[in-house]
């Protein structure tokens, strides 16, 4: 059955909520319980159901960070923030305008991503048409090819070599593990968020060197040149549409 438009919205969520969850489909396979009474094989301990209650909470505490670390919610937050230190604003926008920007602006980029692993891993398992293992895999694999290309080769080639115990027994054709992949996902996009704010920066950079110079020649060494060079910095990013420049510049990058 197909998932009416005014649902589309919860994609992200419901994607990774589920994913989350059918990692520990065994343990929410079986019913919790506080009756110290009953134990045994069927029923088990109540240390074992504690632990498994104990496993599900942690996981589903930990989808955001989860969301984020697949995402391209790293590069985008990491340019938007240089970009603030750039301008000289330190509280405006505030930290919550920020990152609610980025939140957006990574869910405009990656909704293909989540409507993909929607229709080729949650919906199946919701109609019944697949294991929880197989809708798993499916879930990710759209979310390990965004990755794949957009990892640096050389921060992957890093991980493994930090830890060549993981690769006993890889061949050279298999797929990357997740647990090298993600991290070394994660600092390729801050790189490349670092990378960008070096661009962004220059303009700025470019302005207080000449409103310094100028307040230096006038003899007005007393006069802060940040304070000076401050508002022609807002005339210039206002003037030359910096934001909707920027956010199109960085949904550009993705290929979207």
């Amino acid at each position: 059955m197909p998932v009416p438009l005014p649902l589309r919205g919860l994609v992200p969520v419901l994607v990774l909520g589920l994913a989350l969850l059918l990692c520990a489909g065994p343990a929410a396979a079986q019913q919790f319980t506080l009756d110290l009474g009953e134990t045994g094989a069927e029923g088990g301990s109540l240390t074992g159901r504690a632990i498994q209650l104990f496993a599900i909470v942690t996981l589903l505490s930990l989808a955001p960070g989860i969301a984020i670390m697949v995402t391209c919610f790293p590069f985008i937050v990491t340019v938007l923030s240089i970009l603030r230190q750039a301008v000289g604003v330190q509280q405006a926008p505030p930290n919550m305008l920020i990152v609610s920007l980025a939140l957006f602006l990574t869910w405009f980029v990656m909704e293909p991503v989540f409507t993909e692993a929607w229709e080729s891993g949650v919906s199946p398992l919701i109609e019944g048409t697949a294991e929880p293992e197989a809708a798993l895999r499916a879930t990710a694999l759209p979310f390990r090819s965004f990755m794949e290309a957009r990892v640096d080769p050389d921060t992957v080639a890093e991980m493994q070599a930090a830890a060549p115990a993981r690769l006993a027994g890889a061949g050279p054709d298999d797929p990357v593990s997740f647990g090298v992949l993600v991290p070394a996902f994660l600092l390729s996009e801050v790189t490349r968020g670092f990378e960008v704010g070096f661009l962004v920066f220059l303009p700025f950079l470019v302005i207080d060197l000449a409103v310094a110079s100028i307040l230096m020649s006038m003899g007005m060494m007393m006069v802060p040149p940040a304070v000076v060079s401050l508002p022609f910095k807002l005339g210039f990013f206002v003037l030359a549409d910096g934001w909707s420049l920027l956010a199109g510049a960085l949904v550009r990058s993705y290929g979207t």
